[in-house]
């Protein structure tokens, strides 16, 4: 039976992850640019899910999707897909492959079609996976979230306890490669319960390491509040990167509280003062036009864009309310003509990128080969 993978550019590091969790069962997963015979499977995201969805109603082999997307509104994508993988796919993918090879219905835990959905019972355990075959992809050492920010999906997919791979695991994967990077929610939180900082497994973990060490950047941001003298102290010893990538939010302590981010405005001021005095340039991450957001909060936020861009860089976004979060259902508020010209300009100057004018940038860029 040949397996194929819709190739999307959101959705390359789950290739390279469920490649590899195939592949002992006997699938290799073809890389495709359009569904093709026996099986194709697609990992969504909830903003290019709308683009892809009459591409896979219409498609003649079987149909296999996953994905954030396909997690939160399993319902309506079993509606045009044959199956649905809900939440993680390292055991189900294989799982429901050897069955549709042997011509059973898919009826099994973790699974959705039109007709049945049973959950799984229990989460995968990283170790047991490898993070990636002759795929190179991000090592990702950490999974789940102990927050539960509204407008975040991670939690709701991956749960709310922290899960890692082994230092042993992470560091036989990473030294195949000149560069370690690495997948997590908060990489800071490594070997820790996510709140509860633990910098004697991340040091142990770096001297494991004997190539260049990227930990704290894309895809592997960190919390604000985990940003102190111990941790900078790490990445300047221990890494390559020169910068350290985290998310703010909100200028606003009560936005801040209503998302249940968990820390405060000045978690976020006392981070970016103490990278620039460790040397590390501060990447900080901001929502705006949250549906609850008054003018007065919105304008706090781009007082604090404006001092975070004075000694680092900003990342802005529009808020967008993904499926299966607390602010699923709800509508963005417009943003202020301030908040518009403060953003333009930072941006004429060099300071500041995002999407705050067109959200869906953030998640979806066509690859060159699907636009018409």
């Amino acid at each position: 039976m040949q397996v194929n993978w819709r190739q999307i550019h959101a959705a390359r590091n789950s290739y390279a992850a469920l490649l590899a969790a195939c592949e002992p069962a006997g699938f290799s997963l073809r890389l495709v640019d359009l569904p093709a015979a026996d099986v194709t499977c697609y990992s969504l995201n909830s903003l290019n899910e709308s683009y892809y969805r009459d591409e896979i109603a219409g498609a003649e082999g079987i149909t296999i999707v996953g994905g954030p997307h396909a997690t939160a509104c399993y319902r309506e994508v079993a509606g045009y897909a044959d199956y649905v993988i809900v939440g993680e796919g390292e055991h189900t993918l294989p799982r429901l492959l050897e069955e549709i090879e042997r011509g059973g219905t898919g009826d099994i835990p973790g699974v959705a079609t039109c007709d049945h959905y049973t959950p799984v019972k229990s989460c995968v355990r990283l170790d047991a996976y490898p993070a990636f075959s002759e795929k190179q992809g991000f090592v990702e050492c950490s999974r789940g979230c102990p927050f539960s920010c509204g407008y975040c999906q991670t939690p709701q997919i991956f749960g709310h306890c922290m899960r890692h791979r082994s230092i042993d695991v992470i560091a036989g994967f990473s030294n195949r490669y000149e560069h370690a990077r690495f997948v997590s929610p908060n990489a800071f939180a490594y070997g820790s319960d996510g709140i509860h900082p633990r910098w004697e497994k991340i040091e142990a973990l770096f001297k494991c390491l004997k190539n260049q060490i990227f930990f704290g950047t894309f895809p592997s941001e960190v919390r604000p509040e985990f940003v102190c003298k111990e941790s900078l102290a790490l990445v300047n010893r221990y890494c390559t990167n020169t910068k350290l990538h985290f998310g703010a939010q909100s200028g606003s302590d009560a936005v801040l509280e209503r998302l249940q981010r968990g820390h405060t405005v000045d978690d976020v001021i006392h981070a970016v003062e103490l990278c620039t005095e460790s040397g590390i340039t501060p990447v900080v991450d901001f929502i705006v036009g949250f549906p609850f957001e008054t003018d007065e909060e919105q304008v706090s936020t781009v007082n604090l864009i404006r001092q975070v861009a004075r000694s680092g860089k900003v990342h802005v976004h529009r808020f967008i309310p993904l499926p299966g979060t607390p602010l699923a259902g709800t509508t963005a508020r417009p943003l202020l003509k301030e908040t518009e010209k403060a953003c333009g300009n930072l941006a004429l100057a060099g300071k500041i990128t995002g999407s705050w004018s067109e959200p869906a940038v953030r998640f979806f860029r066509p690859p060159s080969n699907d636009i018409p």
